[in-house]
């Protein structure tokens, strides 16, 4: 972890802590401070980002600070951004999805950031150009991608997108289908069943459907307490699932006869193959179920963009460069967070926001004419198994025998203990981290 990233999480920066690191010059042409009028030279070189969320917007206010001469641009299809962290929470009336909103104001105004509201529909990689909906042509010397993820309906007959945007919200995109899944969760009967389907790895935020889990389980226990939770499961073993199911145990009696929560492995059977919207009933690869609610969350691959530029291989993911996020398949692009195959980095909006971090200084390097230097990645992620009991996973990364491996003894889940304080320290921690980490990517 660089110094200026430990700084960047452990307490705010101050104009003295910037100076220190890239000095004075640098700090002040960039109107961190204060929004700049600078105007960039003809000969400026001219990065293009293709999405304003957290890897795009991560990307451009590090770039800066790397370079205050750059000219900077993000292409972003939507005026605001709802991040995907801490959605699960809007299920149970944590948060809502105006809390969870932003936009790319302080990015454009403070780090002197070009902001284009539009959707990118080609790009020629041997013009360096990118083409919009609106027909805006834009010229780039470095373009970097940061697409997010796709959703693939095809491996469960019955489920589609209609069917997701209309009676069955996978809600793994926040937004309208985070309010549909909410009411629903609200309006099931007193006794009645609900079905989480998690998807096949990999896909983002690998703890995220256990989390939503526990929450349903959670309100249940509050307010439906002979409803039932049933998670059909691809896989027999998933991201923090020790202290997850502990928490399970202690919180929803699960392995008990009277457990709000039964978890089928893919190994007996767990994985759904098909979905009858009318009659909400699944077959998974032993039998049928009947449930009140059904939450099938998709398989995912790299987003649509991603797809259409040529970026992804036949694995449907974004293969890089380890150590400075190039792309494999194109020369001068760069492609960031969910979509990438980063090989142990999980897929979610910490490790895009690092990978965002240390692309910028390769691409400021490159620029300057220099090798980017050694590339250390982390990644830290706080989940909830009820409103005050939190569990973690925390891993820094480094590229060694070509791939993306944690560093030494790094990678670690929450430890197992019997101090009741812990969980709850957790869940402080996990509250205070989502608000420092969009102030880090946002602000």
């Amino acid at each position: 972890m660089s110094r200026l990233e430990q700084q960047t999480f452990d307490r705010k920066i101050t104009r003295r802590d910037l100076i220190k690191v890239f000095g004075a010059s640098a700090v002040a042409a960039t109107g961190i401070f204060g929004a700049s009028n600078k105007a960039f030279a003809q000969s400026a070189a001219h990065v293009v980002i293709l999405g304003g969320g957290v890897g795009g917007s991560t990307f451009a206010k590090y770039l800066r600070f790397a370079d205050p001469d750059v000219k900077i641009t993000i292409i972003e299809q939507y005026p605001e951004y709802i991040t995907c962290l801490r959605s699960n929470d809007v299920l149970v009336g944590m948060h809502t999805l105006d809390e969870l909103t932003f936009n790319l104001d302080t990015i454009r105004s403070k780090y002197n950031v070009n902001v284009i509201i539009d959707k990118v529909v080609g790009a020629d990689f041997d013009k360096k150009t990118v083409r919009t909906q609106k027909g805006e042509t834009v010229s780039y010397d470095k373009l970097v991608v940061s697409p997010g993820i796709d959703f693939v309906y095809d491996n469960i007959e019955g489920f589609n997108e209609q069917v997701a945007d209309t009676t069955h919200p996978h809600a793994y995109k926040a937004g309208p289908q985070t309010l549909k899944l909410k009411q629903q969760l609200e309006n099931l009967p007193q006794g009645g069943t609900a079905i989480v389907a998690p998807p096949q790895n990999p896909f983002r935020c690998p703890p995220g459907p256990y989390e939503r889990i526990s929450f349903f389980a959670e309100y249940l226990k509050k307010h439906n307490p002979t409803g039932k939770v049933i998670v059909l499961d691809p896989k027999d073993r998933f991201t923090k699932d020790i202290p997850f199911k502990k928490a399970w145990e202690r919180l929803y009696g699960y392995r008990s006869d009277n457990s709000l929560i039964e978890w089928i492995s893919g190994s007996d059977g767990g994985q759904v193959t098909r979905l009858d919207p009318k009659t909400n009933q699944v077959q998974a690869m032993v039998e049928d179920f009947q449930a009140d609610l059904i939450n099938i969350i998709p398989n995912q691959r790299a987003g649509k963009l991603a797809q259409m530029l040529d970026l992804a291989d036949e694995s449907g993911w974004c293969p890089i460069n380890r150590h400075t996020f190039e792309s494999m398949r194109h020369d001068e692009v760069y492609v960031l967070g969910d979509s990438t195959i980063a090989d142990a980095m999980p897929k979610s909006g910490y490790a895009a926001n690092s990978q965002a971090k240390v692309c910028a200084k390769a691409v400021a390097d490159t620029l300057k004419g220099e090798s980017p230097g050694r590339a250390i990645y982390s990644n830290v992620c706080y989940s909830l198994a009820g409103q005050n009991y939190g569990v973690s996973i925390a891993a820094i990364y480094e590229v060694r025998d070509g791939l993306i491996q944690p560093k030494g003894d790094s990678a670690g889940v929450s430890e197992i203990t019997d101090k009741p304080a812990q969980p709850i320290l957790e869940a402080v921690y996990q509250k205070n981290w989502h608000r420092e980490f969009v102030k880090d990517v946002f602000s």
